[in-house]
């Protein structure tokens, strides 16, 4: 499938009229294929409310890769300009043998999020990676640059890795809520690489966020092993129970 057709399966298949692309997903950054993929998304009665861009080292030593990281993420939010997405979400890579640099990550994060200022996009980090995505190290990260641009986006299960520690991933969820923004993304578990899947509390991470006084978007995340689709419905159903509640 290609991405233009996306937001028309989306809300023909779920009824939902909200879309969460990644970079990675578009065929082209030519102006043409852009334009057309934004015609395809208000056609289809829907909306961009993220841009998911792949993952940079923005604490390596060497310059010119901190560079490199920046001149990405300003290109991609040159592009969720055009096609109406009002983030984008920054992976953060590590550097081999070198260990996460709040200080150094901070500042090379903060130059891409004054860009997004510019333009009115956000940079929302995401606790995925154990190491260069920790939910405390980004949440150190977000609070040394200090701009209102650069928020979190916190994910329900992701940092249950390495080890399936529940209440890490708790703790961790709710210290980024307290810098959410727009998104953040739902998943009933984390399956580790032995095919185990280590389930959540669902009704404990909803209820974080509404402590938080969350009002973005509830980003469904089928990563497991199954049926994505049928993944898919039932995490649009058990959230649309709990937002109810």
């Amino acid at each position: 499938m290609d991405l233009k057709d996306f937001a028309g399966m989306v809300a023909e298949r779920f009824n939902i009229h909200n879309i969460n692309p990644l970079a990675a997903h578009f065929s082209s950054t030519e102006p043409d294929y852009i334009e057309e993929f934004r015609k395809s998304v208000g056609k289809a009665g829907s909306h961009m409310v993220d841009l998911g861009l792949g993952g940079r080292s923005f604490y390596h030593p060497d310059a010119a890769k901190r560079r490199e990281a920046i001149d990405y993420g300003k290109k991609w939010i040159d592009i969720a300009v055009l096609v109406g997405s009002p983030s984008v979400r920054q992976h953060v890579n590590g550097a081999p043998g070198v260990k996460p640099d709040v200080a150094l990550t901070a500042e090379t994060l903060g130059e891409m999020a004054a860009y997004g200022a510019k333009k009115n996009i956000a940079v929302i980090l995401e606790n995925d990676d154990p190491v260069g995505e920790d939910p405390f190290f980004l949440v150190a990260v977000i609070e040394k640059a200090g701009n209102p641009y650069l928020r979190a986006l916190p994910d329900f299960a992701n940092s249950m890795a390495p080890d399936g520690d529940a209440e890490r991933n708790y703790k961790g969820v709710e210290e980024m809520f307290r810098h959410a923004f727009n998104m953040c993304h739902v998943k009933q578990g984390w399956e580790d690489r032995q095919g185990k899947v280590h389930a959540v509390d669902l009704a404990r991470l909803f209820a974080i966020a509404r402590n938080a006084g969350y009002r973005g978007y509830f980003s469904m995340e089928a990563d497991t092993s199954g049926d994505p689709y049928a993944n898919t419905q039932e995490l649009a159903q058990a959230t649309l129970k709990y937002l109810a509640s």
